[in-house]
């Protein structure tokens, strides 16, 4: 099923379904688009784009965000926090007279009851731990391990602090264990190389 989506193409800011994102929205042409939101159904497409320039081409794949938290200014400016929804695939690019872009999109169905093996979730936690003391990040691993497995999984995928490359790669697996294999797999990659390499995930 194919819906109309006004997208956001911010290089660097990916959602991932079940997460949270927070934008500080200053553009014109965004604060239309987030005011055109709010009038209708609350969704954002959060999608990348595959370049430079005011009408970058983009990737094929994102993710539908709804609006659960905004703030406007007196200025026009907007905080909000985006609920990742969705994944979506563009169908195409629309012909609009918004300052803004619109899409066809392909709303992708999320994984129902997605778990993984007990096996795959420990060593997803024993790899995230590893990576976290090699960073030297603080992390209350009493509430990640009260975490469901997606939302452990697309937690990592959209935190840390992997190169677009791979972000992108994780945001269009289908599926929750192959995407947490994919995580492992960065986690021991980026904790290696960190970004140095971003060519070879290309």
């Amino acid at each position: 099923m194919s819906s109309r989506v006004s997208i956001f193409p911010l290089a660097g800011a990916l959602l991932f379904p079940g997460m949270h994102l927070p934008l500080h929205i200053f553009e014109p042409r965004y604060r239309a688009m987030v005011s055109d939101a709010l009038a209708r159904d609350r969704r954002i497409g959060m999608i990348q784009p595959r370049g430079e320039g005011d009408r970058p081409a983009l990737f094929d794949i994102g993710c539908v965000g709804q609006i659960v938290d905004v703030e406007a200014h007196a200025d026009g400016r907007y905080e909000i926090v985006l609920e990742g929804v969705a994944r979506f695939r563009i169908v195409r690019e629309l012909d609009v007279t918004t300052a803004f872009r619109q899409v066809e999109a392909e709303l992708l169905p999320r994984e129902a009851d997605a778990t993984l093996a007990p096996a795959q979730r420990a060593s997803l936690e024993m790899e995230a731990k590893r990576f976290a003391e090699l960073h030297g990040y603080a992390v209350d691993w009493e509430s990640v391990g009260r975490l469901d497995d997606e939302s452990l999984v697309n937690g990592i995928a959209q935190i840390a602090p992997f190169n677009i490359a791979a972000k992108q790669a994780l945001l269009e697996v289908d599926t929750l264990v192959p995407r947490a294999e994919l995580v492992v797999q960065l986690m021991q990659f980026f904790g290696r190389h960190g970004d140095e390499d971003e060519a070879t995930l290309q």
